[in-house]
């Protein structure tokens, strides 16, 4: 009787063992399904995500909708706008041909396009591939002329307004800046050194190779593409706003569709490269020089990193609404694909949260679980609080305090230590503070890219702000800047965009927001006679007072 009693217990505990195990499975997944519960419902828009653990799906789903007018839900199926995750597949591009003899990447850019100015300096398709090339950012050029993208939706007139461009960020090589150009020009490239457009080559070379049958370059807005969802944006009352990308047909910097199930296919190519005669993975994958020898973080069309003590390699984009991220462990063979067609999404942070849970026994503690070694008054975040100013680029940095946490671009910055805090990636912000100034320096790999002190509010006079009045013409831009005096404020009118108030932030400078930092040129009677503006992927464009 004992040993029959025996017996079931252990036959009972064998049939519970698979309950058990599907249970502990299922842990993972329910936490992943509450970071994106806030889509997860009728009428909203969402995202689609991929889990990869060696090669293949351990969690796949979609959350809301692909069209809020069909009702059409998103699925691992659905074809979304990639934005700035394209440029890896234009740098594959750019290797494929080169392994082909095609193109070299130590050419002259403007071997393939002549029609470039000669800016004293030889400018690589390396060096353009790992923005380190000076061209500026052609968004910020069709802003700063005071135009929208929709108002410049064609390859040929991004062409025209770069090509009028004289100046460069930087001398080619001596800096990374990130700029959509460089992909830009580089899809023009491979489409005149191979005689077939980029969306041809990479069919041929590397979507069809690798099965990846919903990927395409969408250069032709002409083209039905199945699938395809709509992008939103959030509107009042809990209302969206729809913002298809049709007519949009720049590629290169962009212009990638793809989808959560063809992108597990690129993943694992990675691991197994199937592309060309063996160089591309090793290609894109190492990281960039400058022309002081130190490299950079930024690979071919990829960010080499580090999250909580583990090697990251990733890329984000965005445009219309679309927000995407492919994030990639490659020690653990372990990757996130979170693709999003709503603009409020932060798929970078939402695909972290999904590593944390399932490499959660190899990362290291959360920057923001460490305790701040005290440092004077630098424990408290609202030491740091204020705007500071890059004197060399003329960028402005704007730090602020909210509930014991620093915060900047919208986020909590991780703390490192007590005056050390994390960007919104890997790299280190640092506060020092001297003779009464407090300075902050953001390091990137290879550079420091922002060295600046904390400015103070600055009141200047009636007849002061009328000296820098004016109209003011740029023939890079082809625009013309109004500057007056609005009730003792220096305002700017450029087309048909609204009046922006002018800032005054130092001697001759001035803060306008969105369209960057202007800095006034005066002669040597010390009359203005034109101004620069500089943004942080477009600086130095110059603007003369007219008569």
């Amino acid at each position: 009787m004992k040993k029959r009693g025996m017996l079931a217990l252990v036959t009972l505990a064998a049939r519970m063992l698979p309950s058990v195990a599907a249970f502990a499975q299922d842990i993972p997944t329910q936490k992943v399904d509450q970071i994106f519960a806030v889509y997860d419902k009728p009428g909203s828009p969402g995202c689609s995500l991929g889990v990869i653990r060696n090669g293949d799906f351990v969690y796949r789903k979609a959350y809301g909708s692909a069209n809020l007018e069909l009702r059409v839900p998103l699925s691992p199926q659905s074809v979304f706008y990639m934005g700035s995750v394209s440029k890896q597949f234009t740098a594959a591009g750019i290797v494929l041909a080169a392994e082909q003899g095609y193109l070299s990447l130590d050419d002259d850019v403007r071997k393939y396009i002549p029609e470039l100015p000669d800016y004293g300096h030889v400018i690589t398709l390396r060096q353009m591939i790992h923005q380190t090339s000076g061209f500026r950012d052609f968004f910020s050029l069709l802003s700063l002329s005071g135009h929208d993208v929709a108002d410049f939706n064609s390859p040929e007139d991004i062409f025209k307004i770069v090509v009028r461009q004289r100046g460069l960020n930087n001398i080619p090589g001596d800096e990374w800046i990130y700029s959509n150009t460089n992909y830009f020009l580089l899809g023009i490239v491979v489409k005149r050194s191979t005689k077939k457009s980029l969306s041809e080559f990479a069919a041929e070379n590397m979507f069809q190779p690798l099965a990846m049958s919903h990927t395409l370059f969408y250069d032709d807005h002409t083209l039905v593409v199945p699938g395809r969802v709509a992008a939103y944006d959030s509107a009042p009352h809990d209302s969206f706003r729809v913002g298809w990308s049709t007519t949009y047909e720049v590629v290169g910097g962009g212009g990638l569709m793809s989808t959560v199930d063809d992108l597990l296919l690129w993943d694992r190519n990675f691991y197994a490269n199937r592309l060309g005669k063996g160089t591309l993975v090793q290609e894109m994958q190492t990281p960039g020089v400058l022309n002081n020898g130190n490299n950079i973080s930024y690979a071919m069309g990829l960010d080499l990193g580090s999250y909580r003590g583990l090697p990251i390699v990733e890329h984000g984009g965005g445009l219309f609404g679309y927000r995407t991220e492919l994030l990639r462990f490659p020690d653990q063979k372990f990757s996130v694909i979170c693709l999003c067609n709503i603009a409020n999404a932060e798929p970078e942070n939402l695909a972290r949260k999904v590593a944390d849970i399932y490499l959660c026994d190899r990362l290291q503690p959360g920057a923001s679980a460490l305790n701040p070694s005290s440092k004077g008054d630098f424990s408290d975040p609202a030491t740091f609080d204020g705007k500071y100013l890059d004197p060399r680029t003329h960028l402005i940095y704007t730090f602020t305090a909210s509930n014991g946490n620093l915060m900047a671009w919208g986020a909590v910055l991780r703390r490192i230590n007590a005056n050390q805090f994390y960007d919104l990636g890997s790299n280190v912000i640092t506060f020092e503070s001297s003779k009464g100034t407090m300075h902050a320096k953001l390091d990137l790999k290879g550079e420091t890219y922002f060295s600046g002190s904390r400015i103070q509010e600055l009141h200047l006079g009636k007849p002061v702000l009328a000296s820098y009045t004016g109209q003011f013409r740029s023939t890079e831009l082809d625009t013309v800047y109004g500057l007056s005096l609005d009730k003792d404020t220096l305002t700017l009118r450029n087309r048909g965009s609204p009046p922006q108030k002018l800032t005054p932030i130092a001697q001759d400078e001035f803060d306008a927001s969105d369209l960057g930092r202007l800095v006034f040129e005066r002669d040597l009677g010390g009359r203005v006679f034109g101004f620069r503006v500089f943004t942080q992927d477009a600086r130095g464009i110059a603007f003369k007072k007219e008569d």
